[in-house]
Parts: structure tokens; sequence; C-alpha cells
């Protein structure tokens, strides 16, 4: 689903056929003529939910309308740095070129990316759907699909205040070994990301960022210039950088967080949690099915899961249902399907919910045998 909005009634693409010529008229005038022509680049984007859904619980369930318009917008503000952050690093590369240096950093240093990736997004504080805006600017300035995977797969998982908030509820052990799979599922995911690149898959990861319009300002060529106001052509870059990635990252995120708060709102995470209560293998792998696509905060999820495992819940299967959920969910998967083409989707998907099943699995083991 390319991120593309046409240019209007009337209007054609910068790179065919010009107003003037004869195919244009012609063009034209097959064109069935439909009234709300000027309307259907907003309805074919993320917007028409962001407005729709929240209209349509007000009308079949008022009583929560407000409050999940108040949580999603509290959800997006709560981001709203880390958008603007990572905004701003895409013009500012865009317009000096220096994402050409970020490429040339990385050349022959796979492995090294991959590592420092797994580890860095193993403290980065963010969920994941804070972690996007992030890949979406890694993304744009070209860095390695491998350490992206890493760093994209590790991140949600864990960061200092979780780990003390779930060594509380769960114990240290618990939280430690939640730590160490946060890290062995980002080397897992970027080792095998590097594997399938060399064997020719993801050629071309990134999905195009466009709006308004089949064709963007080149970035400038040459060397990196710092001061890139100082030359109209990088400032006219950076300010339409600046706007088309905002727009992107805005729209996907508000989609993301008014989904997670129809979520909250009508399917209570307790519920979830209970369905997969219970031991053994086909448990664990039973809640890292449930948990991929469900949300469950990963402040709220560990005093649950204690009283959950405390009924009967395995450890494991705790695990996989904690891990599962925090690498994506129903909002986050909407929010990476806009960044990225369908095989690098699957991938993220597959090596998340493999690496759920893993870590539940071995943890599992681990309690069992007493370590």
């Amino acid at each position: 689903m390319a991120d593309t909005i046409s240019a209007g009634s009337g209007e054609t693409c910068c790179c065919g056929p010009k107003a003037g010529s004869v195919a244009a008229p012609v063009a034209a005038a097959r064109r069935p003529q439909i009234p709300w022509r000027g309307l259907k680049p907003w309805l074919l984007t993320p917007w028409s939910l962001v407005v729709a859904l929240p209209l349509l619980v007000l009308m079949l369930d008022p009583g929560e309308a407000a409050g999940i318009v108040i949580f999603a917008l509290r959800a997006f503000a709560a981001t709203l740095p880390y958008v603007a952050g990572a905004v701003l690093l895409i013009a500012w590369m865009k317009a000096t070129g220096a994402q050409a240096l970020v490429g040339r950093a990385f050349e022959g240093r796979e492995t090294q990316a991959i590592l420092l990736a797994a580890l860095f997004g193993g403290l980065a504080p963010f969920c994941s759907c804070q972690v996007v805006p992030f890949i979406a600017g890694l993304l744009a300035v070209g860095a390695p699909l491998p350490a992206i995977m890493a760093f994209w797969l590790s991140s949600p998982l864990i960061d200092p205040p979780t780990l003390l908030i779930t060594a509380a509820a769960l114990g240290w052990p618990f939280a430690i070994a939640k730590a160490v799979f946060a890290v062995a599922l980002g080397l897992f995911g970027g080792f095998a990301v590097k594997a399938m690149a060399a064997g020719g898959a993801f050629a071309n990861p990134a999905r195009p960022i466009r709006a308004g319009g089949c064709c963007s300002k080149p970035a400038p060529g040459g060397a990196p210039q710092w001061r890139f106001w100082s030359e109209a052509p990088r400032r006219a870059v950076f300010s339409e950088e600046l706007r088309v990635n905002a727009l992107f990252l805005a729209k996907w995120l508000a989609l993301a967080y008014v989904l997670e708060a129809l979520l909250v709102t009508y399917v209570p995470a307790d519920l979830i949690a209970r369905v997969i209560g219970g031991g053994g293998a086909v448990s664990i792998v039973l809640a890292a099915l449930v948990g991929m696509p469900a949300y469950l905060n990963s402040y709220v999820a560990p005093p649950l899961l204690a009283g959950l495992v405390e009924q009967g819940m395995s450890s494991g299967a705790a695990m996989a249902f904690m891990v599962a959920g925090a690498v994506s969910s129903v909002p986050a998967m909407a929010a990476v399907w806009s960044l990225v083409r369908l095989p690098v989707f699957a991938a993220y998907i597959g090596l998340g919910l493999a690496g759920a099943i893993a870590s539940g699995l071995l943890f599992q083991a681990l309690v069992t045998a007493g370590l």
C-alpha cells in the first residue's frame, strides 16, 4: 500500500503527460467526473479513520467517546517530542547531505552495527509505537536494515524503569531474563535479516514517503554543507522534508493511538491474559500468538501477569506474552506497515513471534530446572 496522495482533480503527475499535450485532454475526457473527487485523497488516508473511529464510538457508545479521544491525545502528546526530534534530524541530514556519511560509516561494519543497535535498544525507553519515528529516520538516511531490525526488536522490550517495575512484580530472575531476551532478540533479528539480505532479500525495504504529488525535490549532491541555510536549494529540501515527514508520521501515529485507545477500552488486558493461562508448550505458543496483536502497557503488564502466575499461569507463558506484546501490537503494526514493504513487515512480525516463543520456552525450561 503505497502512501501516495494523488494531486487532485484535473491534475496529472509531473512525470506524466503535460497539460498541453494531446494525451492530457484525451485522458481527462475519458476520466469519470466524480463529485467527491476532491475529497478522495483524504478519504484514502489514515486521517479518515482517525476521525471516523471516534465518531463511530460517539454514535454507538457515547459514554466512552471522550475517554478514547483524551487517551489518544495524551499518548500522541507523549510521543510528540520523539516525532519532532526525528523529523528535524531527517530534514537536517537530507538538507546538509549528511545521510551519505551515515551510509559510509556502516560500510563493512554491519556486525558491529547490529551489536550496538541491540544493546542500545535494550536501554532506550521506547514502546513499540514511540520507536517508529527513530526507525523512520534510520530508513531515511540509509542505515543498514539488519541494524535497524536489531534496534526495532530490542528497544520496546526493556528499559531501566521497566526493569525495576518487572523486578518488583515478578522478581529479579524474571526481569533479568527479560532484559537478556531483549538483547538476544535484537541480535537474532539483526543477524537473521543480514543472512536473508545476503541472499538477495530486502533489496528495497522502505516504502516511499510522498505527500501531494509523485515527484519530490532531490537531495543536493556533493560534499555535505553543514550551513545548509546559506543555499536556497538546501533550504527548500529542508522545508520539504520537514513537512512531508511530519505529516507522514503524525497521521500514522495518530491512527496507532486511536487503535490503542479502542483496544484498552474494549479489550481488557486481564481478559486477554486469562485466555492464555495454564502451563506447557502449547500455552506458551498461544500466549505469544495472543500477545502479538494485543496491547499491554509495559508498566501495567508486570503486576497483572504476577497475579495470573499466582493463579496458575506458567512463567514461560507470561514471558512469551510479555515479549510478544512489547515487540508489536495492532497499533504498532499499523505504524510499521506505513514504513516498510511487505517482506520486511513479515520478517519483523515473524522474528518477533519466533523470539517470543523461544523466550517463553527457554525461560520455562530454566524455571523447571530450578536455575
